[in-house]
């Protein structure tokens, strides 16, 4: 036992703990630097919110950037709102603009409005442009910082300019340079590596390359597209009239796309009101899940009124009762498979609301392939298993029709609620969870009530 307690006074959590309780900033700066980027975000997501607050302060504003440029951003904006606007403001400033703006996204509007008043009123002004850009185009996805020359420099005054500014230049993607005349209209790019392998003399226009570039308001998946067109790891963002706005990674987009499949994916699962972390409150966290968890409850009362409905059928063959929840359950696989091809394409902007036809027509000849296999299987195992082909029969038909719906609806449901104005990843799996069980237990039944005589 007293080596257990040991064990635990040496965990890193518990350390800062202690270090934090003490007010010892020059010890927490010099602990923060000592455990790795994992462990400290394990540590940072075990204080409290009010050790969390003190950490913060105790941290060098770059530091404390580091540490919450790691963590997800719906979280880093809780971080952030929870100390004071002038701690916050100097956090921010030590941060790449995209990441800024990810941030300052998440914060209430008034809690944000506090932080850019707090910063340097160029930067603030230009976080304020950026931050109207919806999150899922270039605007909101690119960084601002980015290095350009005039055409007239020479190469060795480039070179010279990098490594007299190390420091100022941190955030940025050097990888590539840029030349922009006068009004800031782009005219080229230069790769570093033809930067360092030309002559000192030689001029930026001498060994500029045409750019590649995307529209300010480029969608994601256009975005996609680009980046898988062109091998390149960031390009320029211009505006109508080819000034250059910023720059955009594509590990930018990426990230992006990846952050909405998990947030589809939760919301899916019935965490419908954003990311959820067990650091946060738990009344939160219980509204968060009951709101979804409240309207299954009346969902699975409408499915459970048609088993009332053939009582009498279910108590003539017992039997049927192993079989209502397989038939639901295996339909209900097939449905969320369409459900996630049709949120997968929704995404990619390959299907839209009015292509619901045709992506009917598509899933249906799926379903009815798998519905016939699944249901011959089903009937075969069933007629071996209870010696009568007509229960067989039963089951197999009602999987086969119920697999069909399911696909149907999998199908076109997302690109319906689409068109309305919904949330296809909250609304879409309780829909098809209904909809299933409902005919898996009406077909199950039904067709049992019609073939009672040779079942009983």
């Amino acid at each position: 036992m007293e080596q257990n307690n040991l064990s635990q006074k040496d965990t890193p959590w518990h350390i800062l703990k202690q270090l934090i309780k003490d007010g010892n900033a020059d010890a927490i700066e010099e602990f923060t630097n000592s455990v790795s980027r994992d462990e400290m975000l394990h540590t940072l997501f075990i204080l409290s919110q009010s050790e969390q607050k003190l950490l913060i302060s105790y941290l060098d504003p770059a530091k404390a950037a580091d540490l919450i440029d790691d963590i997800p951003t719906s979280y880093a904006a809780d971080v952030l709102e929870n100390i004071t606007s002038d701690q916050a403001a100097s956090i921010v400033s030590e941060m790449a603009s995209d990441e800024q703006v990810d941030i300052l996204q998440e914060i209430e509007n008034d809690e944000a409005e506090a932080i850019l008043n707090e910063m340097e009123v160029e930067e603030a002004n230009e976080l304020r442009t950026l931050i109207e850009f919806p999150a899922n185009v270039a605007g909101g996805l690119m960084m601002t910082e980015f290095l350009s020359y005039p055409e007239n420099y020479s190469v060795s005054q480039v070179i010279k300019d990098l490594t007299d500014r190390p420091d100022d230049y941190a955030l940025y993607n050097v990888q590539y340079l840029y030349a922009l005349d006068k009004d800031r209209k782009l005219q080229g790019v230069i790769r570093l590596r033809d930067l360092v392998f030309s002559e000192p003399n030689t001029l930026v226009k001498n060994i500029l390359k045409k750019a590649n570039t995307v529209f300010v308001e480029s969608t994601q998946e256009e975005l996609m597209d680009f980046f898988e067109e062109h091998e390149i790891s960031a390009c320029p963002v211009v505006d109508n009239n080819n000034r250059m706005l910023g720059v955009l990674r594509q590990s930018a987009v990426s990230s992006s796309i990846n952050e909405k499949a998990e947030s589809d994916h939760q919301k899916s699962q019935g965490i419908v009101n954003g990311e959820e972390l067990r650091t946060m409150k738990t009344l939160s966290r219980s509204k968060r899940r009951l709101s979804w968890l409240s309207v299954n409850i009346i969902l699975n009362i409408c499915a459970a009124s048609i088993i009332a409905m053939f009582e009498d059928t279910l108590t003539s063959v017992i039997a049927l009762a192993i079989f209502l929840p397989i038939v639901s359950d295996m339909s209900g696989c097939s449905g969320n498979q369409s459900i996630a091809v049709s949120m997968r394409e929704l995404t990619l902007g390959i299907a839209r609301p009015s292509d619901m036809l045709r992506v009917w027509l598509k899933e249906i000849s799926v379903g009815l392939i798998n519905g016939i296999s699944l249901g011959l299987l089903l009937g075969l195992l069933t007629w071996l298993w209870k010696d009568n082909i007509y229960l067989g029969m039963v089951v197999g038909a009602a999987l086969a029709l119920n697999t069909m719906i399911a696909v149907s609806i999998g199908g076109v449901v997302p690109l319906l609620l689409k068109k309305l104005e919904i949330d296809p990843a909250v609304a879409s799996g309780p829909i098809l969870t209904t909809i299933t069980d409902m005919c898996g237990f009406f077909l199950v039944l039904g067709l049992a009530t019609i073939m009672l005589p040779w079942l009983i």
